[in-house]
């Protein structure tokens, strides 16, 4: 995948730059071919060219003798020029203004000679003109003309231009695969880069990396973050997963227990030989184990609907101050806690809340007696209760901070507790049915000093 990458880079780079190569070079010859063909029409056609060559009308023959008007030398006077007249055998016959080292006589070659270069002095282009069989050389001086002359061959201009055009055009296809290489890896390095990240993201590997500088740099730590909550949700996942076997393992040697009990007993019930007191006995213990059942379940289909937001409530304005006091009376009165110090205080004697007295009852004595059971017996538990809030505090042996963060999640039981009875949902229904009143529940522990629940039913139906 990263070769891939950079191949599709480098392949677009290297396209552009031949796209580039071969519309610059017709550029390159268009415009040379253009500049050829004006600068030819441009040499002929140049105001000194057909000064010289319209001078023929100021040269005047007659009778085999030859003159030029007084017209024509004012011309030669304002253009800086001289001019040499000769005959058919290169003889000077006639000159205005000419140099003294122009020669008297002129061979053919020398006239090419003259034409071609500057025999006379680097500021004077010397032209050639004819009329009729008089030659003549005019001679410009400070015309800014310059004549270059060039001996070219055709098959070693076509060669050079191709041996030229070809080290180019190697020369720039390895610079640009050099660029375009460096481009793509720049580009596509960061690129494979998050692709890994984001395989290793797949196959839950959730370790962070150094984000790199540049472009790239909040891609890569939003990637971090991502990791970093997939990691939480993952450690949370396995964390409830592991509740929730524990809580299945939990439930059923719950079931178990009593179901051994009602089977056992059931056995002994059909021996012909045991005595009415003891038939008695036994299903006396049957029924109490089919009550603890049933009490599992109910707890079981009530943390369902508690769940899905499906209890329904029977809502009664109470008065909460006999209320609770009714339920501290009553877990005096029951035999396990009668010996337990627990005192109740109302700072009211009317705080009126809409409730359902079932629930709101199964609540209540859910928080008072986890103070009772998982404390030593001599524990002192305090119950208030005010205009809007219920107090149940004791001076126990505390929670630790890690099973208080934990307190309110389903399935869950503590660890420093010595009684795992039940289902490790009374808490969690607890919360959920004061919150199903519009209530909030708080629960603050020390380790060594206590525990203090609070609840707040301050919002009224």
């Amino acid at each position: 995948m990263k070769w891939k990458l950079t191949a599709r880079f480098l392949l677009s780079v290297l396209s552009i730059v031949i796209i580039v190569i071969f519309v610059n070079t017709a550029i390159f010859m268009g415009l040379l071919t253009y500049r050829l063909a004006t600068d030819s029409e441009g040499v002929s056609a140049t105001e000194e060219e057909n000064f010289v060559r319209e001078f023929q009308k100021y040269i005047e023959i007659k009778n085999g003798a030859t003159s030029i008007r007084a017209e024509g030398i004012e011309q030669l006077h304002q253009r800086n020029a001289w001019i040499q007249l000769l005959d058919e055998n290169g003889q000077v016959i006639d000159a205005h203004f000419a140099p003294d080292k122009a020669p008297l006589h002129y061979a053919p070659i020398d006239l090419i000679q003259v034409y071609k270069y500057k025999e006379f002095d680097s500021d004077t282009t010397v032209y050639i003109g004819s009329k009729d069989s008089i030659s003549y050389l005019i001679g410009i001086k400070g015309s800014g003309v310059t004549r270059f002359v060039t001996h070219v061959s055709g098959t070693s201009l076509l060669q050079f231009i191709g041996k030229f055009g070809l080290f180019i055009v190697i020369a720039d296809l390895l610079v640009a695969t050099l660029v375009g290489w460096l481009f793509g890896r720049t580009l596509t390095k960061p690129l494979y880069a998050m692709i890994d990240r984001i395989h290793h993201l797949k196959n839950h590997d959730h370790t962070s990396i150094k984000s790199p500088g540049g472009v790239y740099k909040p891609v890569f730590e939003n990637l971090n973050e991502v990791s970093r909550e997939l990691a939480a949700h993952e450690q949370e996942r396995k964390r409830l997963e592991i509740m929730r076997e524990e809580w299945i393992s939990n439930v059923s040697h719950d079931m178990k227990t009593p179901l051994a009990s009602i089977r056992g007993y059931a056995e002994l019930l059909n021996d012909a030989q045991i005595t009415n007191t003891e038939q008695m006995e036994y299903a006396q213990i049957i029924e109490k184990q089919s009550l603890h059942m049933q009490n599992l379940l109910d707890d079981l289909n009530l943390t369902m609907r508690l769940r899905h937001q499906q209890l329904p409530l029977t809502l009664n304005e109470v008065n909460m101050v006999p209320f609770i006091r009714e339920i501290v009376i009553e877990t005096l009165n029951t035999p396990q806690y009668e010996q337990a110090n627990l005192m109740f205080e109302a700072t009211t004697e009317k705080s009126l809340h809409q409730i359902d007295e079932h629930f709101m009852r199964r609540a209540i004595m859910n928080f008072l007696h986890n103070a009772l059971l998982h404390n030593a017996p001599d524990v002192s538990v305090h119950v208030s209760v005010d205009e809007n809030t219920l107090t149940i505090s004791d001076n126990g042996k505390g929670i630790d901070p890690e099973d208080l963060e934990h307190i309110f999640e389903r399935y869950y039981r503590g660890t420093n507790t010595d009684n795992t009875a039940g289902t490790g949902l009374g808490t969690a229904i607890a919360r959920d049915i004061i919150e199903a009143h519009g209530g909030t529940v708080t629960i603050t522990s020390e380790k060594g000093k206590g525990t203090c629940v609070i609840i707040d039913l301050q919002k009224e139906y």
